[in-house]
């Protein structure tokens, strides 16, 4: 028996993870307060477009570049004091913006640096945490693990705009800095003298390979995996046509119903609120079996969302379109975890989600490059119905796409398909194929067959 598996049979799973996410929910409260405090700041001060545009860039390129490297550093060290050093970075900016902003030296250029560089810790953080919760989280636990952690983020959503507003009012801008720097030390010290979590096998051992060839290592895993790439493809595609409904919408919602303020706040709040039900409904009910079945059919509901938001002419009804559209997200986001951490090696794990890490964080924003302009050329209405109806036909081709399929399989990490290795990643090919057991969804070994959801 290994150090990860006498953990989990020592103690009850839920009172780590208990730990492990009150510690996140600290850590997500104070960054979300900050975040929202510096993008209001920046709209209110500046009224620029071009800022708003440099605020995105400096938000979301460091955590595009940074993470493949932060994917190995995942692989390679021990993920609990990966979180705890991205924590201990992102809180060391926070503190050093607030004294600062707090001497009178304030400038829209320190916080658009500040957001870079906590850009940085979150692409350092990212991969970590969806490694790491496959070592406190029993195999059959994982879908309502990672619902659970969907709903309380969810729920932050909806909390944090809420105190970042009143909190704006009230205190100065240096002040919510110093909240998410006191946050972040409870999330450590949550972390440091409560969450136990031994080193994953491979940051136990002693590293054999550069730090480059394991980033090649781990493309070449992705490459000899053929699933991951379709998985890759369907997730990028989804954010893609997904964009338009998350951030035209409130642009929408001024033009045809009119700029009331407590329509935008409507709108959001519908969402917000229609994913923390949906990611409680995931945790107590989960999906289907298969994990891509479960995605196919929220990538549906969400095409018909789409739809209806380009072609409804009034307001509750619109909003109630919101609401499912919230509602079905968990449905897609959790399964499409759950597939990674069942079926990659937990060697790869940290690499594997570095991508999903790049793709969810930079694929929207590039999208908008082509959108935005676009809603200043056509009806929001039309952009909203295209894209719906390309979702809508998303799932054809996924139901389709035999690897795909096979791959949504509810198959336990490192129950090996020798004939699926060998038919994709020959071993006289591939060093990742030598280094760990081969993926059970890899080439075609499964049936379709899936054991009892979680």
């Amino acid at each position: 028996m290994d150090a990860q598996s006498a953990v989990r049979k020592s103690s009850p799973w839920r009172a780590r993870f208990a730990v492990f996410i009150s510690g996140q929910a600290l850590s997500l409260f104070g960054s979300s307060l900050v975040q929202y405090a510096i993008m209001w700041h920046i709209t209110l001060t500046t009224r620029s477009g071009v800022m708003m545009t440099l605020s995105v860039l400096f938000g979301f390129v460091p955590t595009l570049l940074l993470s493949p490297f932060a994917g190995v550093l995942a692989d390679r060290f021990d993920r609990r004091k990966l979180i705890v050093l991205s924590d201990a970075f992102i809180a060391l900016v926070t503190l050093a913006l607030a004294l600062l902003f707090a001497s009178g030296r304030s400038s829209v250029w320190l916080l658009l640096v500040a957001q870079g560089l906590r850009s940085l810790g979150a692409a350092l953080q990212g991969p970590a945490v969806g490694a790491i919760i496959p070592q406190i989280v029993p195999e059959d636990k994982l879908t309502r693990a990672n619902a659970l952690n969907g709903t309380v983020q969810s729920a932050l959503f909806i909390v944090s705009p809420l105190a970042a507003g009143a909190l704006l009012s009230l205190l100065p801008l240096f002040s919510i800095f110093f909240i998410d720097v006191g946050t972040a030390a409870l999330a450590i010290v949550t972390f440091l003298a409560f969450l136990k979590v031994p080193p994953h096998a491979k940051a136990g051992s002693p590293q054999e390979t550069s730090y480059f060839a394991d980033m090649k290592d781990g493309f070449r895993y992705i490459r000899d995996h053929r699933y991951l790439i379709s998985f890759f493809v369907y997730m990028a595609l989804l954010y893609i046509f997904v964009s338009p409904a998350a951030f035209l919408t409130p642009l929408q919602v001024a033009r045809r119903f009119g700029p009331d303020v407590w329509r935008l706040s409507a709108i959001e709040l519908a969402f917000s609120g229609g994913m923390t039900v949906g990611g409680l409904a995931v945790a107590a009910f989960g999906g289907f079996k298969n994990r891509i079945r479960t995605m196919l059919a929220a990538t549906f509901v969400m095409g018909v969302c789409a739809l209806g938001l380009g072609l409804l002419g009034n307001f509750w009804p619109y909003l109630g379109a919101m609401a499912v559209f919230g509602l079905v997200i968990p449905y897609f986001n959790t399964p499409s975890t759950v597939l990674l951490q069942e079926h990659v090696e937990d060697a790869y794990l940290g690499r594997v989600f570095s991508v999903l890490t790049m793709l969810s964080t930079s694929v929207m924003p590039l999208a908008m490059l082509l959108f935005g302009p676009l809603a200043e050329l056509i009806p929001i209405e039309l952009i909203l119905i295209a894209t719906g109806a390309l979702m809508l036909l998303m799932v054809p081709w996924g139901l389709g796409n035999r690897r795909l399929i096979e791959a949504g399989a509810p198959i336990a990490r490192g129950a090996a398909a020798p004939a699926a290795a060998e038919a994709e990643s020959p071993a006289a090919e591939s060093p990742a194929a030598e280094a760990a057991p081969p993926s059970p969804a890899a080439g075609g070994a499964l049936t379709g067959g899936a054991a009892a959801d979680a």
